[in-house]
């Protein structure tokens, strides 16, 4: 209970928060269609040694945004998102030099706490004039 002897409402997990986003973007895919092109990248999650051994070898690395929108937009090649809780949730070292190098190769990319704060972010990048 906080002060006010109201109940504090429970924070949705990220997992509930990257539904509620792919939800909203299915809705808002005849404004934009580019929306249908959003994917998760399934890097996250808790393995057992050996499978995480096993997709390493393939490839999974550590840090990679959550959401990848491949759409040109305003001079970047496409948008990346890392998807945190509205509260909670730290960013790791390793996200943060993804970010980094992914600006530094012309892509545009945010760290977004909850799916609003996404769902504005994706708007305000299709929203921008595509060059050409």
């Amino acid at each position: 209970m906080r002060k006010n002897n109201t109940p504090s409402l429970p924070v949705p997990t990220e997992a509930d928060e990257q539904i509620a986003l792919f939800e909203w973007a299915a809705l808002q895919s005849g404004r934009f269609p580019e929306l249908t092109l959003l994917y998760h990248v399934p890097n996250g999650g808790s393995r057992n040694k050996i499978e995480a051994a096993r997709l390493q070898a393939q490839g999974v690395k550590s840090g990679v945004p959550d959401l990848c929108l491949p759409v040109a937009r305003g001079g970047n090649h496409g948008l990346y998102i890392e998807l945190k809780r509205q509260r909670g949730g730290r960013i790791s070292e390793e996200q943060v030099r993804w970010i980094d190098g992914l600006l530094e190769q012309g892509y545009a990319a945010a760290i977004c706490k909850g799916w609003q704060e996404a769902a504005s972010v994706i708007i305000d990048y299709l929203q921008r004039k595509t060059e050409g």
